[in-house]
């Protein structure tokens, strides 16, 4: 399984950015059932942004970026999107897709797979 992210880059306080990622998974035919973002901002850990069903029916958001982030997935093409508005420069870290998320309860998110990430600063 390979996920591949982009759409990253530098964007001022206020903007938007879209990121997706593609998963390529040699050999099965279903798709993946939770996709979802993480993000790790330097000298902190990983933490949870989004997270999407897979009807697409179910959205989930951290608190931080709620209202602000829209994710959505095409399981036709077994990807998933990040729609950041209003972009912050909190919001600067690495932002990791990720496929089969999960969680148990209310429990912490995670997931059985992951890509590369890709970089967002946002500047003030």
């Amino acid at each position: 399984v390979q996920l591949q992210a982009s759409g990253g880059g530098l964007a001022q306080a206020g903007d938007s950015l879209r990121l997706s990622c593609s998963a390529l998974r040699s050999g099965f035919t279903r798709s993946f059932a939770g996709m979802g973002w993480f993000r790790q901002a330097d000298g902190k850990e990983r933490e949870f942004v989004s997270a999407i069903s897979w009807t697409g029916s179910s959205t989930y958001y951290a608190d931080a970026v709620k209202g602000r982030f829209t994710i959505s997935r095409d399981n036709a093409k077994n990807a998933v999107y990040l729609q950041m508005n209003n972009l912050k420069p909190e919001d600067t870290a690495v932002y990791y897709c990720a496929a089969d998320i999960w969680r148990i309860g209310v429990g912490p998110w995670s997931a059985n797979y992951w890509g590369q990430g890709t970089q967002v600063t946002v500047s003030s």
